[in-house]
């Protein structure tokens, strides 16, 4: 009696998308502590500068782009029948802020800030949001949508950059741990503004 030989290594889409929200919960740590590690101008656009609530949110996005990378290599390797990649990916990045802010800040204004509230809440989060991407990448392929991957994910960018060095003056904003909005140079700039006038 032979018998059949099992491709363990194989994974399905199911799989896949249980370790996606793994890969990211991970990648979301060393994203929160990539601008502390390299302090400079171009990690200020992709990571956050401070413990704001907002700045925070870069790390969902950014994480969740990153990993993409990963996702894709898994779909390819494994032979997976998927459509609508690009959509799916710049799609759950960007629901992923308003479903945490939604959920987060009620949470935020009763008890106050609490991390392991925030890093529960993110992980949730993540859980969702390859849930979506799981139906997402089993529809029909929607080719408009798709090409707008690019100019989408610039314009994300280009919203974070302009609120990272001129943000509103909202507690979402606001740094309560070092007493600031933005950057330490957004801060610096501020100040000497103020000592020239």
């Amino acid at each position: 009696m032979e018998l059949k030989k099992i491709n363990l290594k194989k994974l399905n889409l199911k799989q896949i998308k249980i370790i996606a929200v793994i890969g990211i919960f991970l990648i979301s740590f060393l994203s929160h502590f990539a601008y502390d590690i390299f302090p400079n101008i171009i990690f200020s656009f992709f990571f956050p500068v401070n413990e704001s609530i907002w700045e925070h949110m870069k790390i969902l996005f950014t994480s969740t782009l990153i990993y993409g990378i990963i996702d894709y290599l898994l779909l390819k390797k494994n032979n997976i029948k998927y459509n609508n990649f690009p959509f799916q990916l710049y799609f759950t990045a960007i629901s992923s802020i308003p479903i945490y802010l939604v959920i987060y800040i009620p949470l935020y204004k009763l008890l106050g800030e609490n991390m392991f509230i925030a890093i529960f809440l993110m992980f949730l989060v993540y859980v969702f949001e390859q849930f979506i991407s799981y139906n997402i990448l089993k529809e029909k392929e929607y080719k408009i949508l798709n090409i707008l991957i690019i100019p989408i994910i610039i314009s994300c960018y280009l919203g974070f950059i302009y609120l990272t060095y001129n943000p509103p003056k909202n507690y979402i904003f606001y740094d309560t741990k070092e007493k600031k909005y933005g950057t330490d140079d957004y801060q610096n700039n501020i100040s000497k503004t103020s000592q020239i006038k």
